[in-house]
């Protein structure tokens, strides 16, 4: 357990995010007695809809709701006691018409979107902050720019001069990006694969009558993943073990109803393969306003009074 008052606050795009990257993290925290907040950039309105028990027609019209309350219902297992939403739309993923929907977050004033998150900074006055990565994990509009918008946040609310309608200025000490092991990650596909399952990141095989040009294609975009995804390995600064709270995120996403599909991972895992899936969380240290070790971290609070 932890001594004296510390804070976390994630940044996440949509309901459901807050599982993928930092869900055995949040649940960790709230239980060890680090207080947990989750801001939540849109309420998910372009989301899939996978819940039989719900009808397209009559769902898509409130699909926020309903995924506003799946977020409660996840957040209440994980033990997170504050969340918050900045109320932009879903913008969808890249080319859908949702993109340009002048309420949709990707279009969001850039001032006002970080005043949004500046409010929350100052009012729960959080020693971390935890986002996405520059490339907002996989390329979705809406990661990019929560991503942008916690970067911004974490100096503006510190700066007495931004925001005086937002509360005192309070300086956070460490921002963090979500992060992965490449290893890991195909550990498991395959490992996924050799059972028969599915993988957590779709069906990878190709059409069979796939061009030579689109398999070309294909190829080459598998080919700049990966080559990502070695670069981004090299940037972890942080590794944590959270393998006792795994069983508590796969609880968590059956909340997600709407959004993971009764035959998908969550629903289908088993359980000797749920640590190996979500048992370790990895971060890239993006800034630090206390000292650091030069040796990897197991811990973002590490440095921080009472962690």
């Amino acid at each position: 357990m932890y001594n004296g008052k510390l804070t976390v606050m994630a940044v996440h795009a949509h309901p459901d995010d807050e599982l993928i990257g930092t869900g055995p993290l949040l649940a960790r925290y709230a239980h060890e007695g680090v207080e947990c907040v989750l801001v939540t950039c849109t309420r998910g309105e372009a989301g899939e809809i996978h819940d039989p028990d719900l009808k397209e027609e009559e769902a898509r019209p409130i699909l926020g709701e309903i995924r506003l309350r799946e977020l409660a219902c996840a957040l209440a297992i994980l033990g997170v006691q504050h969340s918050e939403q900045l109320g932009y739309r879903d913008s969808g993923m890249v080319g859908t018409a949702e993109n340009d929907d002048p309420r949709s977050f990707h279009m969001a004033d850039m001032e006002e979107a970080v005043g949004r998150l500046v409010a929350h900074v100052r009012h729960y006055q959080p020693e971390v902050i935890v986002t996405y990565n520059e490339f907002g994990g996989y390329g979705h509009p809406d990661h990019i720019n929560a991503h942008r918008i916690a970067v911004a946040a974490f100096d503006a609310a510190a700066d007495p001069a931004l925001y005086p309608q937002a509360g005192a200025p309070w300086q956070a000490k460490k921002l963090y990006y979500t992060s992965w092991n490449i290893e890991e990650w195909q550990k498991l596909t395959e490992t996924l694969k050799e059972r028969g399952l599915p993988s957590p990141w779709g069906d990878d095989e190709e059409p069979a009558d796939l061009s030579e040009e689109d398999r070309q294609k294909r190829a080459d975009e598998t080919q700049k993943e990966r080559e990502r995804s070695i670069a981004e390995a090299a940037r972890v600064t942080t590794k944590m073990d959270n393998t006792a709270y795994t069983n508590l995120v796969f609880q968590a996403a059956r909340c997600h109803r709407s959004q993971f599909a009764q035959d998908g991972v969550f629903f289908t895992m088993p359980e000797d393969l749920q640590t190996l899936a979500f048992g370790h969380d990895w971060f890239i240290r993006a800034r630090s306003l206390v000292a650091v070790a030069e040796k990897p971290e197991s811990d973002l609070l590490v440095g921080l009074a009472g962690g």
